[in-house]
């Protein structure tokens, strides 16, 4: 027991955990936290450690550059737009300074910070937003309103340096990929449409509030889906439109397994006669084992290339989904034909993107090269 619980042991796990990416999607937030913490521990020891003046502008730029930043995807660009924004605004603050030292008129100043702040807030509203907006805050910090002196305006601009660069080296420490949040969540709806289509085919009765919960969870999903897509697509350095096929597509096979369960809720036995004979027939023990082998790859990455081609997707006496005419079909039947095949269309897409979406494989790759 004493070796189990030995420090050795106890950092070897722990270091295991941080470098898991579902640990980090787990504990996102967590590690986040602990990422400012130190960050901001940082910058009071560079500071207020050495006595450094007006050290406090060093902790807040720490707060305005990494505080509401998560991903890896959003860091590379929000943290070059908010360093580029606090590092303008400390030079036109410390410009207004500088003038007001050579002229002295403290009306012409202020005038000066108003035209300043308003042309910050013409282009505030737009996509330099970041930029503009941080611009005038951090000309307000190292000038005031112009009663700062010109050593008191540098050392600001010395201490706002400081939290730039303290925030720029911890925003890349232990990064947080939008990639696998995007991943894992997708993989958790394949896993639950597999279950509730199961369910279908086999006639099993399913309660009104159960599907409610269920596919209330499932939409939920869907919109956090949606909003990593940007971070996403910067991070795997993919087009947002093939992302979007992804979702779109997603948020079809929902609709349409949503109509199935409605008419599950009547009719089970009739829901179930639509999709085919039983758990064990064919086409929804393929169309199942697609389900969970796109979840499965999504979730893990290792051989996911091999769990979404066709020829080996499935397992042992599984055979590929066949998508058959739906001139003839109505209703029920029409609704789980399309299900099928949008199954299929996934797991498709999903093929043809792996080597995006594969982390794992993509740093693998590098290192071997």
């Amino acid at each position: 027991m004493a070796a189990l619980l030995s420090p050795q042991i106890l950092v070897a796990r722990a270091a295991r955990a941080i470098n898991s990416p579902y640990y980090r999607y787990r504990y996102a937030k967590v590690l986040h936290a602990v990422r400012v913490g130190l960050a901001m521990l940082v910058s009071i020891l560079l500071t207020t450690g050495i006595d450094v003046p007006n050290g406090i502008w060093a902790s807040v730029t720490v707060l305005v550059v990494i505080g509401g930043l998560q991903h890896q995807g959003n860091i590379r660009k929000r943290a070059a737009e908010r360093a580029l924004g606090t590092a303008l605004g400390a030079a036109v603050g410390l410009a207004m300074l500088i003038q007001l030292d050579l002229v002295g008129s403290a009306t012409l100043t202020y005038v000066l910070m108003s035209i300043a702040a308003g042309i910050c807030g013409y282009f505030a509203i737009g996509r330099p937003g970041y930029i503009a907006l941080l611009t005038a805050i951090t000309m307000l910090i190292v000038a005031g309103h112009g009663d700062n002196s010109i050593a008191t305006g540098l050392w600001r601009v010395l201490n706002v340096l400081v939290g730039i660069a303290v925030a720029l080296v911890f925003s890349f420490a232990l990064p947080l990929y939008a990639t696998y949040s995007w991943r894992y969540l997708l993989a958790r709806n394949l896993r639950e449409c597999a279950r509730i289509y199961s369910r279908i085919a086999t006639g099993a009765a399913i309660d009104s509030g159960e599907q409610l919960t269920a596919f209330a969870a499932l939409g939920e999903r869907l919109v956090k889906l949606r909003s990593l897509m940007p971070s996403v697509a910067k991070e795997i350095n993919t087009p947002i439109k093939q992302l979007e096929a992804v979702q779109r597509l997603h948020r079809s096979m929902l609709s349409a397994l949503e109509m199935l369960s409605t008419a599950a809720l009547a009719e089970p036995e009739r829901a179930a006669s639509a999709i085919g004979s039983g758990k064990r027939d064919p086409q929804v023990y393929a169309v199942r084992a697609t389900l969970l082998a796109m979840a499965r790859a999504l979730r893990f990455g290792s051989e996911s290339q091999a769990r979404l081609q066709t020829t080996g997707s499935w397992p042992p006496g599984a055979t590929a989904i066949v998508l058959g005419d739906t001139e003839d079909l109505k209703g029920q039947e029409w609704i789980a034909q399309r299900f099928a095949e949008q199954v299929d269309r996934l797991r498709a897409l999903l093929a043809e993107s792996e080597t995006q979406w594969n982390i794992e494989r993509r740093s693998a790759l590098g290192r071997l090269h």
